[in-house]
């Protein structure tokens, strides 16, 4: 069946001449490697290929080749025989205007994913998007190039959360081992996502955690408008922040709660594997997988916190 799919992406891509790749809004790891990697791949193979991303690269995936080809754009405009959506389960995440009408493929690796294009190559097995970009070069016969290999190596070493989440096993580090083959140095890939912070967002860090709440096995933390705009932190500056609460020691369930401009709130949620977050933001309209979901909910903070506690309690079977 993967297979099947993979040969039908292939055939689809080979049709046509004219590419625009991109994927969710607020792009993670996997998002910009998978999106860079393949748009790389496309263009050895003799096709004109751009990324375009709602909210452009993130700074520590700005050091990454090809990064800084990216159009950071709302719209996509322009002649293009197909779109290519990865890593997205909805074309509405990618808060794209312009993508209606057009021959789209998607490539995703959620478990949340959804037939949402013309073509749908959908692989929950898979440890990451990056992986069935990597399946895509070896199937059209284009070498993997150092460059190719640290967008990929990236990718999968952010989205399997520096391998430690659920799912990853020994073909993960045969991918990642042949991706280090191909040019990837590890440590430099690291370097520049675990040691590349903002000083912003360590301040950020700590107003979130001194007020974070414990329940049991559930932890969660929030930050509000107010203390981004007063630590001058980015949006980017919340990516991981909902880790911290995970990694104490008893706590097997971490939510994070960011407030919006609009007063609604961005919903992270984590699991070290005993409960299925995935299936609570998807009650919610988000989605994700078991062990790393998000959603967004209504304000204000406390109404929030209730609500997604209430599914997470839920689902636990744990008590107030």
């Amino acid at each position: 069946m993967q297979h099947r799919m993979l040969s039908q992406v292939l055939t689809e891509i080979e049709s046509r001449e004219r590419f625009v790749l991109t994927s969710h809004a607020r792009a993670d790891g996997d998002a910009v490697g998978s999106s860079l990697a393949c748009c790389e791949i496309l263009r050895r193979m003799g096709k004109q290929a751009e990324v375009i991303l709602h909210d452009g690269v993130p700074r520590v995936y700005q050091q990454l080749p090809f990064a800084d080809g990216v159009i950071h754009a709302d719209r996509v405009n322009g002649r293009y025989d197909a779109a290519i959506v990865l890593e997205c389960d909805s074309i509405q995440r990618t808060r794209l205007d312009g993508l209606e009408g057009r021959f789209l493929i998607n490539i995703d690796h959620h478990k949340s994913g959804r037939a949402v294009a013309n073509v749908n190559w959908i692989d929950p097995q898979a440890v990451a998007t990056a992986e069935m970009v990597y399946r895509l070069a070896r199937e059209a016969g284009v070498e993997i190039s150092p460059e190719i290999a640290t967008c990929l190596y990236t990718a999968v070493l952010t989205d399997t959360g520096a391998f430690m989440y659920e799912g990853t096993n020994q073909h993960t580090f045969e991918l990642a081992r042949e991706l280090v083959l191909a040019g990837a140095d590890p440590a430099r890939c690291a370097r520049h996502i675990y040691f590349g912070h903002s000083t912003a967002k360590m301040r950020l860090l700590g107003l979130a955690l001194s007020a974070l709440q414990r329940e049991g096995p559930l932890a969660w933390i929030w930050v509000t408008q107010a203390q981004m705009e007063r630590t001058g932190a980015k949006e980017e500056d919340c990516e991981g922040l909902v880790n911290y609460a995970l990694a104490i020691g008893d706590v097997e369930v971490a939510v994070f709660f960011r407030e919006l401009p609009d007063c609604r709130f961005r919903v992270s949620l984590r699991s070290k594997g005993g409960l299925d977050v995935a299936h609570i933001a998807e009650e919610f309209g988000g989605g994700g997988h078991a062990c790393a979901s998000g959603c967004s909910v209504d304000g204000p903070l406390h109404a929030a916190v209730e609500s997604v506690l209430a599914k997470v309690r839920g689902q636990a079977g744990t008590r107030e």
